[in-house]
């Protein structure tokens, strides 16, 4: 469902009816492989006709020992694995030779073709036949050599896309239309647009002019907040309200075959910083297929002759391309000395970027790639600075013995494992080890993506399997696996000393306060660490290193837009704002009310103690809203049903009546506009209709739910349409009597933590709880119920369907276009759109920046990351240069600095002052203990406290040595705020060392 999301059902249809070859099964091949088996093609042809020799141990991680010794094809070795990802994909191995010889027609069959590890001569000619048919067969190629790699797509001389984004469309309330030629648009205030010029818009609900209603136009921008559509000097003149939604339009895409672009590139560039580089590589790696073809071999590792030759190569090469690119030098001599060596996380960062591209072959789906694009672990600056190539083959060795923490064992978790185990990372002898943590268990919506897991691996823990998965793939890897939340409430399960052994810390996490406690504990133990994610085709990696970079907490993400309480309470003006409402109703009717209710029954023991408490005069909080869910407790089926009944006329009817009669349809606002004009709709009744299926399927799910957190059961019988008819039409429902509360319109205002109990509603609970008393139901068994928690994946409990039921319901209340149950699904859940692709490319970057952390590489070799494979672009940028804060006096800090000052048993808080000011040249005005102030001078009893021991103060455990304080210091003139300072971590006694 997660991979739904990101290509829609069109697209994942259009995918299953495909047939996809894929020759060359190395270690990128099976990459590709893997990702669109996960996706979910038709069929995949994998064709190879080399054996298994020990070397792919190293580069293909379904290859084993057992297949080298047997020198099985590999493609028949890899064939089981690979097709046990995803039942659905038919998976075929070939052996037949693909050479200049071969007759190609048998390629007819497939829609698309990828070639890895076929020579060029070779690929320019599947290239032109490919491109020949008609509909043309789209063509992917894509190798990996040494530290380079490049990918190259033909998806014939035309290629239409129905969907270039994959984005929702935008919908932009409007709040005026000019009667001018051209007429201007203008968004309502604080809601920017977000268009482009040339894209197209359909009007809807426009009050005055209405002939745009259902009108189509394209839109030039003219600021964030308006845009212009043409004249509309005739039209009649606009009144209010009215909806603008994007149109998606199809757009043509124009490829030329392999031959052409050779001479001519068409290239993507990842790395602003240097646009040459993609033109000096395809010159590099052409002049590798050239030395290939030249000697029947690639250059020898290291070889100056061979890197020599290349370079000769590659300067009469230059020469015949349409725009004589620059050779360098450089750069043909390391790809030479390293064209033999493999990268896994190359592979794996390339993989996935074709993955992506074969799925927009077959679908149609995203805009596809024009027409190269090359990864690279070459870094021009270091190339210059450094003997980069032997700093590459010291690094290998390195990564044997580190110590690595992974927090994660989801997408990107399984593939960082996978990469991992083929680095050799944590396989030393005496040396190294990957610790992962992951409190999840496997889901089966899992599967598509998180390819370490399997069907039987359902309701297992992740860890413990990916762990499992992890040593078949390398059994040398020493990898400890746990189950713990790694978050500020159990910040002791990982100690400080625990992250100062690590080497790197990575991350793949979905929650940013988590993700932020780790880097604070990172920084705080001055540990490298990488974060990354993905979200749908878009993913992100950024590198942290102490003392080079900034911090993952030194920048912040605006804020998530929250929907306003009034709008989610009474004026909802879209789809989202009722699923949200539903949401809620959810949560506060069969989780959060049935929670208070036992908790006050555990608190107070029978309900008649209770009674005589409050007939006494004593408050109890709590007590009203409790007492009248225990006089209102269904305590059969037909009254679960009554009351989901009751419900739908108090959600559905009621409230409708109770807001026009608060705000009649002609209430105009002290300026003279109508109040009900847009964003605000006005609600009408709806009238229960046994026969629509939006009804009654409110009134099954609620009942359900209430059956559920009541304790009541029912059986099949319960749930027929018989059934359920035969108690609704019995059912009295309340007529509506209109209040005279005040309707809260201030998008400001927040939801009211408690609400008032007046002396009338006292009195009632105590009748209430008598009545119950006497009636025998305030029992022990009565003062209980079974809270629901909230679980989206799991179809058969209806907690998806009552919110898609009561979103519905509301929307159609305000006439708001509905959404069906798997839109509903995802935004009720939460989901994070997913697709394997992704997740593959950000794996294989976030392993590049490892190699670079472990190989002490300087600053300006990290790289973060921002990539959509959607679009597609891919952006490179240096990390930010960590910033350094001045106190005064030449003194200053950065995020990485930590003070240090060794006490003793009599330590006093006056001492601690005094041994900063000597060691650091600067007295500290304020000392605080995370939210515990321990000197403000200005705070009552403080100045005595300077006398009191620092253990008096602090109040250490037993086995805390040490505590981390921040201080701040006097500023320069008064009237200005406290001077910051760095974390100062005070050692009660002074250490050994």
């Amino acid at each position: 469902s997660r991979q739904r999301y990101v290509l829609g059902d069109t697209a994942m249809q259009k995918m299953a009816q495909s047939h996809v070859f894929l020759s060359g099964m190395g270690g990128l091949g099976v990459e590709i492989a893997k990702n669109i088996i996960l996706a979910g093609v038709k069929a995949l042809t994998v064709h190879d006709t080399k054996h298994c020799k020990k070397w792919d141990l190293g580069i293909n991680f379904f290859i084993h020992e057992d297949d080298v010794a047997s020198q099985r094809n590999r493609a028949e070795a890899t064939l089981h694995h690979i097709a046990e990802l995803n039942p659905y994909v038919h998976v075929a191995a070939s052996t037949v030779p693909l050479d200049e010889t071969t007759d190609l027609s048998f390629l007819k069959q497939y829609q698309c073709v990828i070639l890895t590890e076929v020579s060029l001569l070779l690929q320019k000619k599947i290239n032109d036949f490919c491109h020949a048919q008609q509909p043309p067969i789209k063509f992917i190629s894509a190798d990996v050599y040494g530290v380079c790699s490049r990918l190259f797509c033909d998806f014939g001389d035309e290629f239409e896309v129905l969907d270039t984004t994959g984005e929702e469309p935008k919908e932009i309330f409007i709040s005026n239309i000019t009667q001018s030629n051209p007429g201007i648009v203008t968004c309502l205030e604080n809601h920017p647009h977000r268009l482009e010029t040339g894209q197209f818009l359909t009007f809807r609900e426009v009050n005055g002019m209405s002939c745009l209603n259902g009108s189509t136009h394209q839109i030039t921008v003219v600021s964030p907040y308006s845009f212009s559509i043409g004249d509309t000097s005739e039209m009649e003149p606009y009144l209010h309200g009215g909806i603008a939604v994007q149109v998606k339009t199809p757009k043509m895409f124009y490829f030329e075959r392999l031959e052409k672009q050779i001479t001519n590139p068409l290239c993507l560039v990842a790395d602003f910083s240097k646009p040459e580089a993609p033109l000096q590589i395809h010159v590099a790696m052409l002049a590798l297929n050239h030395f290939q073809e030249n000697f029947g071999r690639g250059p020898n590792i290291g070889c100056l002759q061979d890197a020599e030759e290349m370079l000769k190569i590659a300067m009469s090469i230059s020469e015949t391309l349409e725009n004589k690119p620059q050779v360098n030098g450089d750069v043909v001599k390391w790809l030479s000395r390293t064209a033999q060596g493999f990268l896994p996380p190359l592979a794996a960062a390339v993989g996935g970027v074709a993955s992506q591209e074969v799925l927009k072959a077959v679908t149609g789906k995203f805009s596809p790639l024009q027409q190269w694009v090359r990864l690279s672990l070459l870094e021009t600056k270091l190339i210059k600075k450094h003997n980069a190539f032997m700093c590459t083959i010291k690094v290998q060795p390195v990564l044997f013995k580190i110590f690595v923490f992974g927090v994660g064992c989801g997408a990107i978790g399984c593939e960082m494992l996978k990469n991992f185990a083929l680095l050799g990372v944590g396989t030393g002898q005496d040396k190294g080890l990957v610790t992962i943590t992951d409190p999840d268990l496997i889901e089966k919506s899992n599967l598509n993506r998180q390819f370490l897991f399997r069907p039987h691996h359902i309701q297992k823990p992740k860890s413990y399997t990916a762990a499992e998965a992890t040593l078949n793939i390398n059994p040398s890897v020493k990898i400890d696996s746990d189950i713990n939340k790694v978050c500020p409430a159990t910040e002791n399960t990982y100690s400080d000393e625990f992250y100062t052994k690590q080497d790197v810390i990575v991350t793949a996490l979905d929650n940013v306060e988590a993700r932020r406690y780790i880097d604070s504990r990172c920084v705080a133990n001055l540990r490298p660490l990488i974060d990354s994610g993905t979200m749908g085709t878009k993913g992100h990696t950024e590198v942290i290193v102490p003392h080079l970079t900034e911090s993952y907490n030194s920048h912040r993400d605006p804020p998530e837009e929250e929907i306003p309480f009034c709008t989610l309470k009474s004026f909802p003006a879209a789809i989202e704002h009722t699923i949200q409402w539903a949401r809620d109703k959810f949560e506060s009717s069969f989780s959060h009310k049935p929670s208070l209710f036992n908790k006050f029954w555990q608190s107070y023991p029978s309900a008649e103690e209770v009674l005589q408490r409050i007939k006494s005069g004593e408050s109890l909080e709590g007590c009203f809203h409790v007492i009248k869910t225990l006089s209102r407790r269904p305590r059969s089926w037909n009254q679960c049903v009554e009351l989901a009944r009751i419900k739908f006329e108090k959600y559905f009817s009621h409230k409708a009546l109770q807001l026009l009669h608060s705000f009649p349809l002609d209430t105009r606002l002290k300026d003279g506009s109508l109040f009900w004009q847009s964003p605000k709709r006005p609600p009408f009744p709806v009238k229960f209709e046994f026969n629509d299926p939006l009804h009654y399927g409110f009134i099954v799910s609620a009942a359900k739910l209430f059956a559920a957190v009541y304790c009541v059961p029912f059986t099949e019988k319960d749930l027929s349409e018989e059934t359920i008819l035969s108690i609704i039409s019995t059912v009295k429902v309340p007529e509506f009597r209109p209040s005279n509360k005040v309707v809260q319109t201030d998008e400001t205002a927040r939801k009211p933590d408690h609400i008032p109990v007046s002396s009338e509603d006292e009195r009632n609970a105590i009748f209430q709880l008598e009545k119950s008393i006497l009636s025998n139901e305030a029992l022990e068994a009565d003062l209980q119920m079974k809270p629901v928690s909230f679980e989206k994946d799991d179809d058969s409990n209806g907690h998806i369907d009552f919110i898609t039921a009561a979103s519905n319901l509301r929307a159609k209340m305000y006439n708001i276009e509905p959404a069906d149950r798997f839109k509903t699904k995802r935004i009720a859940g939460k989901i994070i759109p997913a697709i394997a692709t992704a997740t593959a490319a950000v794996s294989g970057l976030v392993a590049l920046e490892l190699i670079k952390v472990v190989g002490g590489y300087p600053a300006d070799a990290y790289k973060n990351c921002f990539l959509n494979l959607a679009i597609p672009i891919m952006v490179f940028t240096e990390t930010a240069e960590v910033r350094r804060t001045e106190i005064r006096n030449g003194i200053s800090f950065t995020i990485w600095d930590r003070w240090t000052i060794y006490g003793k048993e009599d330590f006093t808080l006056l001492d601690f002052i005094n041994a900063v000011r000597e060691k650091y040249g600067i007295e500290p005005t304020m000392v605080v203990q995370g939210v515990k102030m321990l000197y403000v001078p200005v705070m009552p009893g403080h100045i005595k406290r300077l006398k009191f021991t620092m253990q008096k103060l602090v109040k250490p455990s037993a086995d805390k040595k040490y505590v981390d304080l921040t201080v701040s210091f006097a500023p320069e003139t008064d009237g200005e705020e406290d001077l910051p300072g760095p974390p100062v971590r005070y050692y009660f006694v002074q250490e050994d060392n």
